[in-house]
């Protein structure tokens, strides 16, 4: 249920909160923008989101509660899986024999309230709340390992038995009866599953002299989250072994595997890999969130000509799409959301990865086993006879598979690939240095696309203005011209803005989250293959070269393009320099 209209102008008006003239004008707006009365006030600063929620709590009878400084129980809190309280503004904060309280700060929000009635089969009672309330809320989702599990762990890991304390070999089947205990496979899982609601991308578990240290990658950063106890090292490899059907015995050579887990819905894939080191076998563990699906170019940060460029190519049927840049910078992210916009019924679409991260319906997707001589090279010249129209290589790494995708392209198909350069320019020349003719590069390569992924601000980020030392220094690296130019174009600021009328902010440590940063995003450049920059290749210019060319174009470089995402509020200044410094 919604405050209509009418109520609300004639509760704000008995209760004095706002005058009638400004009431008239908020009408007025209302009508012109096609809003509701309760929008056309917040948005003009009459009132505040959590002024108006107060105003319909008491219109609607609906009780208004405060959660701040309220210690939700841990087990009540999770009964709603924190992707969907954060996604929905929704907090489970009371239980009874068959009720459960929730605070939200839209009580109309009707599908997250049948989707929590039908999760916990209780009846559900909407209360609203206001935005701190919530902010707060949610930030007890995130307490730390050791907090949250850590007498658990210390517990089962004191549990754990020492088969042997004479260095002499354990056997394959003790081994195995050690990974099949109650406390380790507790402690296996407590690890997996904090990883997974933190939003971890890797799980670092590493033997120390005296402890292991365990650690999650989020948001790109390498966090500490527990220190467990030596004795618990090799009970935690096994069950490891066990989950990703590796050798238990094998301890001196390098292996990989992959499991899978499902929590909340969520189905996730560990890829594993174990490396023997001087204390003992350390693990990591790559988090692939499978099924996913729903993202879009605007919403992994691809915005005005970046975006034209890209819509471009995807409208060809011929040609090659790269997309470059360190491990880890997004871009298998990027190209699954091109091929979710090529998968249509009348297209056949095949890959070869190393390995699947996401699966998608429809697409033909293979994995590589060099072990046994199916390279990314050889799975290419098979599809080519699987007649696709599309085909997405995972990697192009060597002459062969960088020849095999050009020709392909050249053959009537839509080339999608991944090259390792620093930069969108450089693809031309890692190309070339891989033995590609110049030539035929030039008829097939349509965009490269360079990007590097910055971290997100949080919501309670602390607003300054660019001092003009601060944008002298800045300008020596970025055209800020050109950035305002482009903030401009696309409406993002006023068509008389100055940097002075923008902007930027700083992350606020200790707030919403403990370094300020929730999430990331892509900062990208995209270089289009104009006639230009193709007489260019062909006279054997310089990565340099064709990127001055490109920026004469209008091309945003991946820094720009971090500025101007800075300039929106999404990140920080400090955090781009960071990433492309690195």
């Amino acid at each position: 249920m919604r405050i209509q209209d009418d109520q609300l102008k004639r509760f704000i008006l008995d209760a004095g909160l706002i005058t009638k003239a400004d009431i008239v004008a908020a009408e007025k707006i209302a009508k012109e923008e096609d809003r509701t009365l309760s929008e056309a006030l917040i948005a003009h600063g009459h009132m505040t989101e959590d002024d108006m929620r107060r105003v319909e709590s008491y219109v609607l009878g609906i009780p208004f509660v405060s959660l701040k400084d309220m210690k939700i129980d841990f087990e009540i809190l999770t009964l709603i899986p924190e992707p969907v309280a954060r996604t929905h503004n929704i907090i489970a904060y009371r239980k009874s024999n068959d009720t459960l309280e929730v605070a939200m700060l839209d009580t109309a929000d009707l599908p997250a309230i049948d989707f929590i009635k039908k999760k916990v089969g209780l009846k559900i009672q909407p209360r609203l709340t206001d935005t701190d309330s919530m902010r707060g809320a949610l930030r007890q989702y995130q307490k730390t390992l050791k907090d949250e599990f850590g007498d658990l762990i210390m517990k089962d890991a004191a549990e754990l038995k020492v088969l042997t304390e004479s260095g002499e070999e354990i056997s394959e089947k003790d081994l195995k009866q050690m990974a099949e205990d109650l406390p380790v496979v507790r402690i296996v899982d407590t690890l997996l599953r904090h990883a997974i609601i933190q939003g971890a991308s890797d799980i670092h578990i590493e033997p120390m002299e005296e402890e292991v240290l365990v650690r999650y990658r989020i948001d790109g950063i390498l966090n500490d989250a527990m220190k467990l106890p030596k004795i618990a090292a090799g009970s935690i490899v096994a069950r490891l072994k066990v989950l990703s059907n590796l050798k238990l015995d094998q301890k001196r050579l390098p292996q990989d595997g992959r499991f899978k887990m499902e929590m909340d819905g969520q189905k996730v894939a560990f890829r594993v890999s174990m490396l023997p080191v001087f204390f003992g076998e350390k693990v990591v563990m790559r988090l692939l969130r499978e099924n996913r699906s729903g993202f879009s170019l605007e919403g992994i940060g691809f915005h005005g000509s970046t975006l034209d460029r890209i819509h471009r190519a995807t409208r060809a049927t011929t040609g090659i799409i790269l997309v470059t840049g360190p491990t880890g910078s997004g871009k298998s992210t990027s190209l699954y959301t091109i091929l979710d916009l090529l998968n249509t019924p009348e297209v056949n679409i095949s890959t070869i990865e190393d390995p699947i991260e996401y699966q998608m319906p429809r697409v033909n997707q293979s994995q590589v086993k060099p072990d046994i001589g199916f390279t990314f090279a050889a799975g290419l010249r098979s599809l080519m006879r699987q007649d696709p129209d599309v085909i997405m290589v995972g990697e192009i790494r060597d002459a062969e598979t960088a020849s095999l995708a050009i020709n392909a392209a050249l053959t009537g198909h839509l080339v999608l690939a991944t090259i390792h350069t620093n930069s969108a320019a450089g693809t031309v020349a890692r190309l070339i240095d891989m033995g590609a003719e110049a030539f035929l590069m030039v008829s097939t390569l349509r965009v490269a696309i360079g990007q590097r992924l910055v971290r997100k601000l949080a919501d309670d980020k602390l607003p300054y203005t660019l001092t003009k030392a601060e944008r002298d220094e800045l300008g020596e690296k970025v055209d800020l011209d050109l950035v305002l130019k482009t903030l401009r174009d696309e409406g993002i600021v006023k068509k008389d803005a100055t940097w002075n009328d923008i902007p930027f902010y700083h992350p606020k440590e200790k707030g919403e989250t403990e370094d300020g940063y929730k999430g990331r995003m892509g900062i990208h450049e995209v270089l289009e293959m104009s006639p230009t920059i193709k007489d260019m290749v062909m006279s054997d210019k310089t990565g340099d070269e064709l990127q001055i060319q490109a920026q004469k174009e209008g091309m945003l470089t991946m820094i720009e393009d971090g500025i101007f995402k800075a300039a929106q509020g999404r990140t920080s200044i400090e955090e781009v320099l960071r990433v492309i410094n690195e």
